[in-house]
């Protein structure tokens, strides 16, 4: 049920038989229970991740406190430099092969010791499937698209799409996903799931009670 609205994804689950809704209840209880071990390894090495967010194995194997993801954000890439700051907000998609380099190094220094840069990635962005952000990029604005196999070498304002090598501005984004199950896109909604089905249920219960008070 990936891609659907908030709307048509209460109403896809609700439709659902008794039965294909448990059906449905075991493959979202994997992907939730291998999450949740992913997330709690991050936090342990010192991230902090908020809620429902989604990310790989191998990026929560080398999670640090530089690492920073807020709530409903979908990580699927683990090429991400955490030798510098790395806040990223909420209902963020960073899409697989997504290279993400945030320190460099002092080119006429003798000693070639690092430079440590740090990014911010704002609420709302997508960063597409293995666009390559370089360390002078220090932010990528609310609602930012960066366009897959994009080279972005500076900072992309708010809500603008940009692509290419070096990547620059295409256009303005009319809108953001805000009415994406941004969780349902790597199966991780059981949540959601259950959520959009106990909402059938207390409409059908506000039904009865209505009738009833009727009769």
């Amino acid at each position: 049920m990936n891609n659907l609205s908030v709307t048509q994804y209460q109403d896809a689950v609700q439709s659902r038989s008794l039965v294909k809704f448990v059906i449905g209840l075991i493959p979202r209880l994997r992907s939730f229970i291998f999450n949740s071990i992913c997330v709690w390894i991050a936090q342990k090495k010192g991230a902090h991740i908020g809620k429902q967010v989604s990310l790989p194995y191998r990026l929560a194997k080398k999670a640090n406190k530089n690492l920073s993801i807020g709530d409903h954000s979908s990580i699927q890439t683990d090429l991400i430099d955490l030798r510098s700051p790395v806040a990223i907000g909420s209902h963020v998609i960073v899409g697989s092969g997504v290279e993400i380099l945030t320190t460099s190094h002092f080119v006429d220094s003798q000693e070639w010791e690092h430079k440590h840069y740090g990014i911010t990635i704002e609420d709302y962005a997508w960063i597409a499937t293995r666009a390559f952000v370089l360390p002078s990029c220090r932010k990528i604005g609310l609602g930012a698209v960066c366009a897959a196999g994009s080279v972005v070498a500076k900072e992309v304002p708010k809500m603008a799409i940009v692509a290419g090598n070096p990547a620059e501005l295409i256009r303005q984004r009319a809108d953001v996903h805000s009415n994406l199950i941004v969780e349902s896109l790597l199966g991780n909604d059981l949540i959601s799931y259950i959520r959009a089905r106990r909402k059938k249920r207390t409409r059908g219960e506000n039904c009865k009670h209505r009738l009833h008070g009727n009769e």
